[in-house]
């Protein structure tokens, strides 16, 4: 069930700033469901007061906007768990929820080649302005969910849904689909088990990124509390329309929930970062090649 926007904004997000714009989007489920979903870059919108950031609006259908397909595919395995799910309203073109406060790359003055005139000489002050109004409300929204579902002393595991593009400067990328973690394998080791069950997937081990992000949303929400969690990257071009993300809300789900029914997941273990470990961590177990 979605929930009216403007209670999400004042229930979790505090007042809407001058223009009304709501940054985060609540969908209501089962406080004691077996995940928490999370879609940091769901959206491409920008609130009417930064306009378009000084870019043409061709930009905002790429993948410097938005995760393509990554929200559809978080509102269908909200639906098919029953879980409580958060999802962006705004665009990381300006400011990224999964980046820590600090991190140089919170406001991106340039992306995979566009510069976004808004954002080039940008000031702390209103780096700080797009903190509080903005990223803010997303940890917070997300958190105050996260402690909601853990009064029973079993925490869900944070399930956080994002897309990558089919080709990066030039060279394919093999994966259908890659899991995304730091020190705590837990809930990556179940998972890989379960999706190497469908024979026809190309799933990668921290790609095409590496999961390890100091302050990123899974960071603070996951490692520092000890609560299991994965980033699952999805290819953007299987999930560019409603059918593929269903289809692959479909397929994730076939995996998820048996490695979520696993003994040991849905504990509370504290596994140590890697975000600033100088040695490369153990793969994890693969069952076939």
């Amino acid at each position: 069930m979605k929930m009216n926007l403007e209670e999400t904004a004042l229930s979790s997000a505090g007042l809407p700033d001058r223009d009304d714009f709501t940054p985060v989007e609540l969908l209501a489920g089962r406080p004691d469901a077996a995940a928490l979903f999370l879609c940091d870059h769901a959206s491409n919108a920008v609130p009417k007061t930064y306009g378009s950031l000084g870019l043409p609006p061709e930009q905002f259908a790429r993948h410097i906007a938005w995760d393509i397909g990554a929200a559809d595919v978080t509102r269908a395995l909200a639906a098919m768990f029953e879980a409580p799910a958060v999802l962006s309203r705004f665009s990381r073109l300006l400011i990224d929820p999964n980046r820590g406060a600090d991190d140089p790359t919170l406001v991106m003055r340039i992306s995979d080649g566009a510069l976004i005139p808004a954002n080039a000489h940008i000031d702390d002050t209103e780096i700080t302005r797009r903190t509080q109004q903005y990223w803010q409300p997303y940890r917070d929204a997300a958190a105050a969910q996260l402690d909601r579902m853990t009064t029973n002393g079993i925490p869900p595991a944070i399930v956080s849904i994002h897309s990558f593009t089919p080709i990066w400067r030039g060279t394919p990328r093999p994966w259908q689909i890659g899991l995304l973690w730091d020190g705590d394998a837990r809930l990556a080791q179940a998972l890989m088990g379960e999706l190497e069950a469908q024979p026809d997937l190309t799933i990668g081990d921290n790609e095409p990124y590496d999961g390890a992000l100091e302050g990123d949303t899974l960071y603070d929400l996951g490692t520092m509390r000890g609560i299991p969690h994965i980033l699952i990257e999805i290819r953007q071009d299987l999930i560019a329309t409603q059918a593929g993300a269903q289809a692959w809300a479909g397929r994730i789900a076939l995996a998820l929930k048996p490695a979520l029914a696993r003994a040991g997941i849905r504990m509370i273990e504290r596994h140590p970062s890697h975000a600033r470990s100088q040695s490369r961590r153990p793969a994890l177990t693969r069952t076939r090649a």
